[in-house]
């Protein structure tokens, strides 16, 4: 039987951590020898895309493609089964990016699949920094320049996405629950019914 191959395509603003990422799933999630951060993730090159990582999802594998907007080929030409929209938890700015440019784009370039899963992943977890009092304000109304993550489910709705996360690539902070959404969601692409039909998969085992 032949292996099934998904292309799973990252859209977001520069700088937002798309690239640690991607070089985190390249390890494995895991950090080597138990190495407590800062330790060096690899360098992944734009050149080299796709970059692809074997899974094994329920003993079947399946192999994931990735892409991101630094693709060498034109990002919009191509056809993904998956995307996943991109923010730095640490900048407001980027979250209203992907209402603004990144969700007209997917609207734009990728509407030949109505069933076209899109998650919204919120990265620099590590780095989210509480409000405080004074941005707060009395009347509480204020908000700080770090994105709480009920900010992030809410923008993920408004957008109708099928799924919110977070994770931090640095310290590796839920990325491995992250992967697992994603190769669940995967995985459902596959099949007869598509990504967005029912089912319960777990047990992803990177390769």
């Amino acid at each position: 039987m032949d292996t099934p191959q998904v292309t799973v395509l990252l859209l977001g603003d520069a700088e937002c951590g798309k690239s640690t990422f991607l070089s985190r799933l390249s390890l494995g999630v895991q950090p080597h020898n138990n190495d407590l951060p800062p330790y060096a993730l690899p360098t992944l090159r734009d050149t080299d895309q796709p970059f692809e990582f074997d899974i094994s999802l329920y003993g079947r594998p399946y192999k994931l493609r990735f892409y991101d907007t630094k693709s060498p080929e034109n990002y919009t030409l191509l056809r993904p089964q998956f995307v996943i929209l991109c923010y730095d938890i640490t900048s407001r700015a980027s979250l209203e990016s992907l209402t603004k440019t990144w969700l007209p784009i997917v609207n734009g370039h990728f509407n030949y699949d109505e069933n076209l899963p899109v998650m919204v992943l919120g990265l620099k977890r590590d780095l989210r920094k509480q409000w405080t009092l004074q941005e707060v304000g009395e009347d509480k109304k204020g908000r700080g320049p770090s994105v709480m993550p009920h900010e992030g489910v809410q923008t993920a709705q408004r957008m109708l996405c099928d799924h919110y996360a977070e994770c931090s690539a640095l310290t590796g902070e839920l990325c491995r629950e992250v992967l697992q959404d994603v190769a669940k969601t995967c995985a459902k692409t596959t099949t007869a019914d598509g990504a967005k039909s029912g089912g319960v998969l777990s047990e992803c085992v990177v390769m």
